[in-house]
């Protein structure tokens, strides 16, 4: 943790409300961004963030939160709220964050395979399991190391790297099943 996060940490273990205040602004857009992600609905992803950082601050009045590594432990907490929230609601559609932006005279037929190719992964991350969802959503798309990865679901570097090799298999697997390889003519 940089010297930046454990001194505002140490300042929000005295309820310092200036520390309290900056750990919000420095973290809750980014957990808005991860929790709308999996949740896909706006409101119901402030509430997970407005709920992560109650729980923060709960912890803290009990002498608890963390150690260090401020934050794995907020996304460990919004992952365990969005868990929560896909058992009382099924989880929406993923979003893959790239949108196509076709240059001049870009060809139609290549933009519709694009499409046709982020929807084929949006689909199949759908069908792997949620913890090998989350680590190739924190790995590939928010650019997490696997270290961090491991700090925020509260697992081994080597959980994690089973997890993304396993998750990144069935993956392939899936996309080969639903569209085997095409022979050359």
């Amino acid at each position: 943790m940089d010297s930046k996060s454990e001194l505002l940490l140490k300042k929000a273990r005295k309820y310092d409300q200036n520390a309290l205040a900056e750990i919000y602004d420095l973290y809750s857009d980014a957990l808005f961004a991860y929790a709308f992600k999996h949740v896909g609905k706006s409101q119901v992803a402030e509430d997970l963030v407005a709920e992560t950082f109650s729980r923060f601050l709960k912890a803290l009045e009990r002498g608890g939160g963390p150690k260090d590594h401020l934050r794995a432990y907020l996304y460990r907490i919004t992952h365990n709220l969005i868990t929560d929230s896909y058992r009382r609601e099924p989880p929406p559609p993923l979003e893959l964050d790239e949108e196509l932006h076709p240059g001049e005279g870009a060809d139609p037929g290549s933009i519709m395979a694009e499409m046709q190719d982020a929807d084929r992964v949006r689909n199949a991350l759908r069908l792997i399991t949620p913890e090998q969802r989350q680590v190739i959503t924190l790995r590939f798309l928010e650019g997490w190391s696997g270290l961090e990865i491991a700090k925020a679901m509260d697992k081994s570097l080597g959980s994690i790297k089973a997890l993304q090799h396993r998750g990144l298999a069935a993956l392939q697997r899936i996309l080969l099943e639903n569209d085997p390889p095409q022979e050359s003519e």
